[in-house]
C-alpha cells in the first residue's frame, strides 16, 4: 500500500503499489538487507580482533586517536 498527500490540498490517496515499484521495493529490501549484513560482519570482525588482540573499544580508540 502506498501512500500518497498533497501537501496544497491535503489530499490523502492511499493505493496498491504497481509493478515497478514493487520491482523496486524488492531492490530496495535487498540492499537493505545486504547492508545490514555487511554492518553486522564488520561488527563481528572487530569484535574478533578486539578479543584478539585482549583490549576493550575504548582502549582501542585510545591507541589510535
Amino acid at each position: 500500500m502506498k501512500t500518497v498527500i498533497n501537501c496544497e490540498t491535503n489530499e490523502v490517496i492511499q493505493r496498491e503499489l504497481n509493478k515497478a515499484e514493487k520491482d523496486q521495493q524488492k531492490i530496495d529490501e535487498s540492499a537493505i538487507s545486504a547492508a545490514k549484513a555487511e554492518a553486522e560482519a564488520k561488527a563481528h570482525a572487530k569484535a574478533a580482533l578486539l578479543d584478539r588482540l585482549g583490549i576493550t573499544a575504548a582502549e582501542a580508540k585510545l591507541l589510535l586517536s
